[in-house]
């Protein structure tokens, strides 16, 4: 019985590792949606994270990784089993130009912030999108290039990380090994869990590296909603190369289209929008909506790109 595993887990977990049971997790995610986490693991450290992984795949007891909650819609039956969310900090800068981080420490505005302090550019780019270190491998983080040219992908700069497999060995691995591509990586095929990761970035000029970061954010600023106003998980959909899911999505007629709490956001037809206590629920009718009307009018299939928990 899953009570039974759940209860299995906390009586081996070490009691240095922080638990609550029965957590609201609308303030752990960007959306603020969705149910309670029947147990919430918050690990710190590597060896936390590593610890509460590895003892809740010994279990057996079903399983949730979160991390800034940045790319998920929590169902508003809540999560059942363990919620492990990754809050490994540390940032340490090995040599003049790299950085090793902890998984859980957030890319904006901690990191960011942080490196072009100091001169170092590489990750300056992602300005402004929600995320945790983890989180920006498992999705290859991504942003337009300053001149628009190119899509910038944090995978360019990435030296290599250390994971806990899904075997349960803790292992330093490159680049290469994520097998990165567009909102994709190794991750999504295997339960391997990072626990750092090293940046390999470029000395710049501080003040430049700000021009960047300015633009990059007036650029987001026209196209994507503030948080603070509109919680949302991003991208809804994933990208139809020279296509665009929103695009699709506009020309049907959806973009703007309420329904209770949730709606389509009226400046970007691929982002769905808290506009205040709405339910996943809401969402997921909007986005049945959309897929359902744009395979019917135009022939395309929208699929998901955000994670569907609980």
């Amino acid at each position: 019985m899953p009570d039974d595993l759940v209860e299995a887990f906390l009586e081996r977990l070490d009691p240095a590792v922080p638990v609550s049971r029965n957590v609201p997790m609308v303030p752990l995610t960007t959306f603020r949606i969705g149910g309670e986490a029947e147990v919430l693991v918050r690990a710190r450290t590597p060896d936390h994270l590593a610890h509460a992984i590895g003892l809740a795949r010994t279990v057996g007891v079903p399983t949730t990784l979160v991390g800034r909650g940045a790319n998920i819609l929590v169902g508003d039956g809540g999560i059942p089993g363990v919620v492990v969310r990754n809050e490994v900090q540390g940032v340490e800068y090995l040599d003049e130009v790299t950085v090793r981080v902890g998984a859980g420490v957030e890319t904006f505005p901690d990191l960011i912030v942080d490196t072009v302090s100091r001169g170092l550019a590489g990750l300056h780019h992602y300005v402004g999108i929600p995320s945790t270190v983890g989180g920006a491998l498992w999705q290859n983080l991504h942003f337009l290039s300053p001149d628009r040219s190119r899509t910038c992908f944090i995978e360019e700069v990435l030296h290599g990380a250390d994971i806990l497999t899904e075997e349960g060995e803790r292992c330093r691995v490159d680049a290469d090994y994520f097998a990165f591509g567009y909102d994709e990586s190794i991750l999504h095929h295997r339960d391997d869990v990072v626990l750092s990761a090293d940046f390999r970035l470029t000395p710049a000029p501080v003040e430049e590296l700000r021009g960047v970061m300015r633009a990059n954010l007036e650029w987001r600023d026209d196209r994507h909603p503030d948080l603070w106003l509109y919680p949302s998980a991003g991208s809804i959909f994933q990208k139809i190369e020279g296509v665009g899911a929103g695009r699709l999505i506009d020309e049907v007629g959806l973009k703007g289209h309420v329904l209770g709490g949730a709606g389509i956001f009226h400046k970007h037809a691929n982002i769905i929008v808290n506009q205040g206590g709405a339910r996943a629920a809401e969402v997921r009718a909007l986005m049945d909506l959309a897929q359902e009307t744009v395979s019917r009018e135009l022939g395309y299939e929208l699929v998901p790109e955000i994670g569907l928990v609980g």
